[in-house]
């Protein structure tokens, strides 16, 4: 390994940046649409900044104003996929330079968006979905007092998200992303009244300025090794780098992806966080946020190419939180606490594919694709079981809502079939595709793709069994009811996104060839049948169902979860003890470094410089002593040494 590409002397740092990549078009040159492209992150800021500068003011038309905001930005960038596709391949990288920032030295950045065909994949998913979650709010939010300001901060998040994948280089990436940590911490502590929506804001905060750490140190290492922050100089010159410095770069973007995206073992806070109201959920922490971390890892693809070390901790990343995030769903009574270890899990399924390198890139970003829709009507869903059923979360106080719930239903059961992996809908391409590179790239991963498939379709299957089926178990004050359409349509609109959606980008979108451009594609060979292949995970998936349905609907399911259980439950449902490992691992070593430096402060560097003090002081006591003030004193004194002086000269000629 290298290390001199990590020491390299900002004397010896190129004059001019390294030669971007060809195929990059000025926005101005790209014509149509595309010098309009910044409107996309300006709509939703301008909606936040009216929303909150306005105040009260705003109360009575401000949640209009957020949501018509982000539709023209989802609007405008169907313009702008519809004007991308008909440009061609080698022209589809657009880039709209608007100022450049100056900082001090050589560290000269531009302020500029890019427009390609990964960023085009998100705007669409974060506008598109994110306007049906703002007329979901609509309704949800209909009696809270301060929905202006919730509205506000939705824009917040819709334009940071929006700016975090439009960034062309991995500063203004890190502006976009310290936005959403903050949209994020305002959003989830929205109900701040309560203790533990507040608690879990500071957890979902702290958590994630750790895994920020990482993003700043990667900045920092990317400008010393490569002289540059952009994307095209910083892919260009990836080659020439040093293995330890890639590594290092690499394992510092995933410190920030796992922070972000609720991985192992940052993940504890996503469980947490499901005390903001459901839309949030919704929005953050299943179709956009969570995702940030699965963006940055394939967008830096080149690095990771080349980063051995990184790339291996990527995939065991995922391993392990796609495997522990469906067994916490599992054990979960509370429904979006079990659809936000769904998530873990399924956030777990993307970081395994990357974590395959060119075989997994793009599938990484296609079951992305396909949870933003599912996982998105999931929560909606759930939050409109909660409407009505005046803010009851724990699925065993539901059962049979299906005969009073019709519309939400059909919407939850389309989110079931989207998720669980059977044909022809989502995750049956999406999820399938992962598992079929994994067996083709590391077999141990692809193993473990297929069984946490089997708990996938086990935790909905529960979810739905227990909330639309089986008995009604319902508390005497509930009075469970449909939503009102407002929030009825969004929901159905994204029921169709996670039935036909697989479907459309197989046959009709070719997500394959569409990034292939960007994230480059390295076909694998199976060492089994496809058809085979197929049908064994359909048999673990359809065996899921049928343990969790047997269980949960065709059974009576008691109010108060059993007492008597097996060790692995208690530990599933205490989150496998997250809480408790970060404690152990992370926060009290902590504590007992910051106290031995308390005292190492204290008794060792304080007290040098006391102990020295001291000494001084009392020296100068004792010669404070000769000071009399006796001219007699003074005299004996001069006589003293004068003798003294006289003796030292008789002696040294003596000798």
């Amino acid at each position: 390994m290298n290390l001199t590409s990590l020491q390299l002397p900002l004397s010896e740092l190129p004059e001019e940046p390294v030669e971007a990549l060809t195929g990059t078009l000025p926005a101005e040159a790209a014509g149509g649409y595309f010098p309009y492209m910044w409107l996309l992150v300006a709509l939703p800021a301008f909606g936040a900044l009216v929303l909150l500068v306005g105040g009260k003011r705003t109360n009575a038309w401000g949640h209009l104003l957020a949501c018509l905001l982000p539709i023209g930005s989802f609007v405008l960038a169907c313009l702008l996929l519809a004007q991308m596709m008909g440009a061609p391949v080698e022209d589809r990288l657009v880039t709209l330079e608007m100022w450049d920032w100056t900082f001090a030295g050589m560290f000269d950045v531009p302020f500029a968006l890019r427009l390609d065909q990964l960023s085009m994949v998100f705007v669409m998913l974060i506008s598109g979905v994110g306007s049906l979650i703002h007329i979901y709010s609509i309704g949800y939010m209909a009696e809270d007092p301060d929905r202006r300001k919730f509205f506000a901060y939705l824009n917040l998040f819709v334009a940071a998200m929006l700016l975090l994948v439009l960034a062309n280089n991995y500063l203004l990436l890190y502006v976009g992303w310290e936005g959403v940590g903050l949209a994020s911490y305002l959003l989830i502590g929205f109900w701040q009244y309560k203790s533990s929506a507040a608690v879990a804001a500071k957890k979902a905060f702290v958590m994630n300025r750790v895994g920020d750490v990482g993003l700043s140190v990667a900045v920092m290492l990317m400008f010393v090794t490569f002289g540059t922050v952009t994307f095209e100089q910083v892919f260009a010159a990836a080659p020439e780098a040093g293995d330890t410095a890639l590594n290092l770069i690499g394992l510092a973007l995933l410190l920030a992806a796992v922070g972000k995206s609720a991985q192992f073992p940052l993940q504890a806070w996503l469980l947490d966080a499901m005390e903001g109201p459901t839309p949030v959920s919704a929005l953050i922490h299943a179709a956009t946020m969570v995702t940030a971390g699965v963006y940055l890892i394939v967008r830096s693809n080149a690095i990771f190419d080349l980063a051995s070390i990184a790339v291996t901790a990527v995939l065991a990343v995922g391993i392990i939180t796609m495997v522990a995030g469906a067994v916490i769903a599992c054990a979960k009574d509370e429904i979006k606490k079990s659809l936000a270890g769904s998530t873990m899990s399924q956030i777990g399924y993307m970081f395994v594919a990357a974590g395959l390198g060119p075989a997994g890139y793009v599938f990484a970003i296609f079951h992305l694709l396909m949870h933003g829709m599912f996982k998105a009507d999931l929560f909606l869903s759930a939050g409109s079981v909660m409407h009505g059923m005046k803010d009851e979360k724990n699925m065993r106080f539901y059962g049979a809502l299906r005969k009073v719930m019709l519309v939400t239903t059909i919407a939850f059961i389309c989110g079931f079939l989207g998720i669980s992996g059977l044909p022809p809908f989502d995750s049956f391409f999406s999820k399938d595709d992962i598992i079929k590179a994994a067996l083709g790239t590391n077999w141990f991963a692809g193993v473990a793709a297929i069984a946490a498939a089997g708990l996938t379709a086990f935790y909905m299957t529960r979810m739905l069994s227990m909330t639309f089926f089986g008995d009604k178990r319902w508390k005497e004050e509930a009075d469970p009811h449909e939503s009102p359409s407002v929030m009825t349509v969004p929901m159905l609109l994204l029921s169709v996104g996670a039935l036909f959606g697989g479907l459309f980008f197989v046959y009709v979108g070719d997500i394959v060839g569409w990034l292939d451009p960007i994230t480059g594609y390295q076909p694998f060979v199976l060492p089994i049948n496809d058809t085979v292949l197929e049908i064994v995970t359909l048999v673990v998936v359809l065996t899921g169902i049928t343990l969790a349905w047997r269980q949960y609907a065709s059974r009576p399911v008691p109010q108060q979860p059993p007492q008597q259980v097996s060790v692995f439950t208690t530990a599933a449902r205490n989150s496998l003890y997250d809480d408790a490992f970060n404690e152990a691992v992370f926060m009290r070593p902590g504590q007992y470094l910051t106290r031995w430096l308390v005292w190492f402060d204290n008794q060792v560097v304080d007290g040098a410089v006391r102990g020295i003090a001291s000494k001084v002081s009392g020296a100068g006591e004792q010669v404070k002593r000769l000071q009399t003030g006796f001219a007699r004193s003074y005299a004996l004194l001069m006589v003293g040494g004068a003798v003294l002086i006289g003796v030292v000269f008789v002696v040294a000629r003596w000798l």
